[in-house]
C-alpha cells in the first residue's frame, strides 16, 4: 500500500501472522478517497488503463543466487509422486495402490515407533500439569522441572539465550565427553541449533567472502547431501568436489583431497572442507585412518574443518579401526526429524569471530524450545539404575537392530539384480546403488532435456508408485547413475519395494538393450 506522509496514517493493517489489526482514524476507504482522488491520480490510471501492473518481484528481478539453489530430495520427483497420490486418493487407477515414499529419511512417517521417554519428556514441559499425573515415570518428571527450571517463566513458550538453554548445553558437553572416551567439552562451545541444517548454514555464513578468485571455495564430498550444494549457491560461494571412492565403500581418498584443493585455487581460495559421517545419500562410515588423514590434510591447508555426524547413532557395520568418530570443529546431530532439535560443537575458533558467532545466532532469537528439549533427552537418556531404562533400551535396540536387518537385507537384494551394485550400508538410513542404464536410454534422457538417472526414476515411480531420488541430485563421477533410498520402511514393506525395483529394474534393461 501507498499513503502520502502525514495523511490518513492509521490505516488497517495485516500482520505477518494473517491477524488484522485497526487502528484508531479515518477508514481506509476515505483514505483512500483523499489519496486518490485528485487530478494527477486520475490521470495516472487514465495512463494505465487496460495494462497490467507489473509486479515488483518477478523471476528476472529475483534473486539470482535463489534461482540457483536446487534440493533435490524435495525436487520434481517428488512433487509428481504428491501429484500421483492425490490422484489415487481421488478414485484413480494406476498399476499399483499406494505411493511408497522412499526419497526421504522421514522415520515416523514410514512408522517407526516413537521412543516413549522422549514422548514423556517433551509432554511434560510442554504442559507441566502432567506433573501430578500417575501415569508418568519420576524419571520424566525430574528431566522436565529441569528443562523447565533453566527456561523464563519455567514455561517452554519462553525465548531462550540465543545459544540454547543453559543445562541442555552443559548436557550435550557431557555426552561429548564420555563419547570421547574423557576428552574435555566446554559447553560455553555448545550451541543448539534447528535441526543439523541451521548449523550448517550459520557456519558457512561466517566463512563465504571475497570476490572472483578469492572467493571462498567449500569443499563438499560428491556424493553429497544437497543441503551443502543450495548453502552454497544461495551464498554465491564457490562449490569445490572431492570425489568418495565408490569402489572402496565411499572411501575418503587424501590423493582425490590433493587433486581437488590444487585445482580449486586456481580460481577460488578454499577455505573450509565438510565431512558426513556416516556418509549421506551413501552410508558409508570412515575408517580412524580417513578422519586421520583428513585431519592432517586440513592442518596442511589452514582449512576449517566441518564434521557432519547427524547420524552417528546409526551405525551398522563398524571396522575394529573405526573406534569413535572424531570430534572436529564443528559437530552436529539431530534426532526426531519434526522436533527440528540439533547442536553444534565449536573448537578452536578465533574469540574475535567466535563474538560474531553469538551476533549472528542472536538475530534468529532462539531455536525452538520443544526441539532443544527432545535434544536433552537424546544426550541425556535414562541411566542403568533408572526405572525407565528398560523400556528405553528396548525400544533404542529394536529400532537399531531392525534398521540393521534392513541394511544387510537392501545390499543383498539389490546386488542379486542385474545391472545394480549396492556397497553395503554401514550407518546412516539410506542405500546409494548405482544403477547401469543403457546407451538408448541415456540417449532419450537427454533428448528430453533431462538426466539419465531422472527418466529412470520417474519411470519407476510412474510404473511402481515407488519414489527415489536420481543419484545426479547428490552428485556423481560423469558416467555413472545411483539413486538414493531410504531403508526406513518395515521389513514387509521393504521387500516389497526391492522386489518392484527389481522387476522394474530387468523390464528397463530389456526395453532399452533387448536383453532377455
Amino acid at each position: 500500500f501507498s499513503v502520502e506522509r502525514g495523511t490518513c496514517s492509521p490505516l488497517t493493517l495485516t500482520s505477518l501472522t494473517g491477524v488484522r489489526h485497526k487502528s484508531q482514524g479515518p477508514s481506509v476507504e476515505k483514505c483512500g478517497q483523499m489519496r486518490f482522488l485528485t487530478a494527477e491520480a486520475k490521470a495516472a490510471a487514465g495512463r494505465l488503463e487496460g495494462k497490467l501492473r507489473e509486479k515488483t518481484l518477478t523471476l528476472d528481478t529475483l534473486n539470482p543466487q535463489v534461482k540457483a539453489v536446487e534440493y533435490a530430495v524435495r525436487g520434481p520427483i517428488v512433487i509428481k509422486a504428491g501429484e500421483i497420490e492425490r490422484y489415487l486418493e481421488e478414485g484413480g487407477t494406476k498399476p499399483f495402490s499406494e505411493v511408497i515414499k522412499a526419497n526421504i529419511g522421514d522415520a515416523h512417517a514410514m512408522g517407526q515407533k516413537p521412543i516413549t521417554f522422549l514422548r514423556q519428556v517433551v509432554a511434560l514441559c510442554t504442559f507441566p500439569e502432567l506433573m501430578d499425573s500417575p501415569s508418568f515415570p519420576e524419571d520424566a518428571k525430574r528431566r522436565a522441572r529441569r528443562i523447565l527450571q533453566g527456561c523464563g517463566g519455567h514455561s517452554l513458550g519462553s525465548y531462550s539465550a540465543s545459544p540454547g538453554v543453559e543445562c541442555i548445553r552443559k548436557d550435550i558437553a557431557a555426552y561429548i565427553e564420555q563419547r570421547d572416551e574423557g576428552v574435555p567439552s566446554d559447553w560455553e562451545n555448545i550451541y543448539l541449533t534447528t535441526g543439523a541444517s541451521d548449523g550448517i548454514m550459520t557456519i558457512l555464513r561466517l566463512l563465504v567472502s571475497g570476490k572472483d578468485s578469492s572467493r571462498t571455495g567449500v569443499m563438499i564430498p560428491i556424493p553429497q547431501y544437497p543441503l551443502y550444494s543450495a548453502a552454497i549457491s544461495e551464498m554465491d560461494a564457490v562449490q569445490v568436489n572431492y570425489y568418495l571412492d565408490e569402489d572402496n565403500c565411499w572411501a575418503l581418498d587424501i590423493n582425490e583431497l590433493h587433486r581437488s584443493y590444487q585445482a580449486a585455487k586456481q580460481h577460488c581460495q578454499p577455505r573450509v572442507i565438510c565431512i558426513i559421517n556416516p556418509g549421506n545419500p551413501t552410508g558409508q562410515v570412515q575408517s580412524k585412518k580417513c578422519i586421520e588423514e583428513v585431519l592432517h590434510f586440513a592442518y596442511e591447508e589452514n582449512l576449517f574443518v566441518m564434521s557432519d555426524e547427524c547420524f552417528s547413532d546409526n551405525i551398522y557395520v563398524l571396522a575394529t579401526e573405526c573406534g569413535n568418530l572424531v570430534q572436529l570443529d564443528m559437530s552436529m546431530s539431530f534426532h526426531r526429524c519434526g522436533f527440528r532439535g540439533g547442536y553444534m560443537e565449536v573448537i578452536n575458533m578465533d574469540p574475535e569471530v567466535k563474538a560474531q558467532l553469538v551476533k549472528l545466532l542472536s538475530v534468529r532469537l532462539c531455536p525452538p524450545l520443544a526441539g532443544q528439549a527432545a535434544m536433552d533427552v537424546i544426550v541425556n537418556p535414562p541411566q542403568p539404575e533408572e526405572h525407565t531404562f528398560k523400556q528405553f533400551h528396548q525400544e533404542k535396540s529394536s529400532v537399531l537392530g531392525a534398521l540393521a536387518e534392513k541394511a544387510k537385507l537392501t545390499e543383498k537384494i539389490l546386488n542379486a539384480v542385474p545391472g545394480i551394485k549396492c556397497n553395503p550400508v554401514q550407518g546412516a538410513m539410506y542405500a546409494f546403488p548405482r544403477i547401469f542404464i543403457p546407451p538408448k536410454a541415456v540417449e532419450e534422457a537427454k533428448a528430453l532435456g533431462m538426466q539419465p538417472d531422472m527418466l529412470y526414476c520417474l519411470r519407476l515411480l510412474e510404473e511402481t508408485g515407488i519414489c527415489v531420488v536420481p543419484g545426479s541430485g547428490f552428485g556423481q563421477k560423469d558416467g555413472t547413475y545411483h539413486f538414493r533410498m531410504t531403508i526406513l520402511p518395515s521389513i514387509e514393506k521393504l521387500k516389497v519395494l526391492l522386489g518392484k525395483v527389481r522387476d522394474f529394474h530387468i523390464g528397463f534393461l530389456k526395453e532399452y538393450s533387448g536383453l532377455e
